[in-house]
């Protein structure tokens, strides 16, 4: 997995120091915020695209996403 991922057209990231979502839709010249990580989610670390959804591994668990990091659920 990775802190960049392509998915859907976008560039999707992970802002590490600020602990956020942020997407590019011109090939990362601009960066806009999408989703700030919540408390029960800890710090972001990685990301992966497996088609359907987004995957997002956390200090506090895995995390999947299928509206492109804008809302995030804990896979149980």
């Amino acid at each position: 997995m990775g802190q960049m991922i392509v998915h859907q057209k976008e560039l999707i990231r992970i802002n590490t120091p600020k602990n956020c979502i942020e997407y590019s839709t011109n090939d990362g010249r601009i960066w806009h915020k999408r989703a700030n990580a919540s408390s029960s989610m800890g710090s972001l670390q990685d990301l992966a695209d497996n088609g359907k959804e987004i995957l997002l591994t956390t200090s506090k668990g895995l995390f999947y996403s299928t509206n492109k990091g804008s809302s995030w659920h804990k896979r149980s």
